[in-house]
């Protein structure tokens, strides 16, 4: 009974596992070598792609494959414009990017590089204000130029804007979307104050001058902070490297 046990016992594939390695001529040390080297190799590859996103401040434009392309990860300056411009967000080269690039991004650039066998340079990121280091006059995306205008979208990381950000960056959006902004609120303001509060008969007249001083008012405020603080309109802004431009 011991013998039929003994032969019918489970295989350990872990064992067997070890029995192929000791049989084979490669020495303990001399794997510890070769993975060695493959790690430093996997580390310098690496390195090299975040000198290259740390230090692109020249847009040119990548040679990839066409057919190996997919579509949607394509995109138009203009398109890119229109989504900085609602959302205030920032177009700018990588090297003023000054967050966290995720492992995720890196691995992406070496996988589309081995894909379509070439080096990838002159990186652009979209993101807030921020997230760069802008000169003095929120989630991420990192784009590749390929050139006419056209962008190779390569990942994106961190958490996602505001889901109100567009409604509450409008008014920031261009001079008249500013100026409409604070009529509406000096608007609102005015039917605040309680009817006859300056005047003994409440009149037109009353709600006119009032709405007069409201609108001057909240726009003197809105201008002062703005030049204080160096701010500019998100027409003017996207694309712009100087914090006060």
């Amino acid at each position: 009974m011991s013998e039929k046990k003994a032969m019918l016992e489970k295989t350990n594939i872990k064992n067997r596992l070890d029995a192929v390695r000791e049989k084979s001529s490669t020495s303990s040390i001399d794997v510890l070598n070769e993975v060695q080297s493959i790690l430093n190799q996997t580390h310098k590859d690496d390195q090299e792609i975040v000198d290259r996103i740390e230090n692109s401040d020249t847009e040119i434009p990548n040679q990839l494959n066409f057919d190996l392309l997919e579509s949607e990860n394509i995109y138009h300056i203009s398109q890119i414009g229109k989504i900085c411009i609602d959302y205030r967000l920032r177009f700018l080269d990588s090297k003023l990017y000054k967050g966290d690039l995720p492992y995720e991004a890196i691995s992406k650039i070496k996988e589309l590089e081995n894909k379509h066998n070439t080096t990838l340079n002159g990186f652009k990121m979209m993101a807030p204000s921020k997230l760069f280091k802008l000169e003095n006059a929120d989630d991420p995306l990192l784009f590749a130029p390929m050139g006419n205008g056209y962008y190779y979208f390569i990942h994106k990381w961190g958490s996602d804007l505001h889901p109100l950000r567009k409604i509450m960056m409008w008014p920031f959006k261009t001079f008249e979307t500013f100026i409409f902004t604070i009529f509406l609120t000096s608007l609102l303001f005015t039917y605040l104050v309680p009817k006859g509060f300056f005047m003994d008969q409440n009149s037109g007249t009353e709600f006119f001058l009032l709405f007069i001083f409201m609108f001057k008012w909240l726009g003197g405020i809105a201008l002062y902070y703005g030049f204080a603080k160096g701010k500019n309109f998100n027409t003017a802004i996207w694309r712009s490297k100087f914090f006060n431009a």
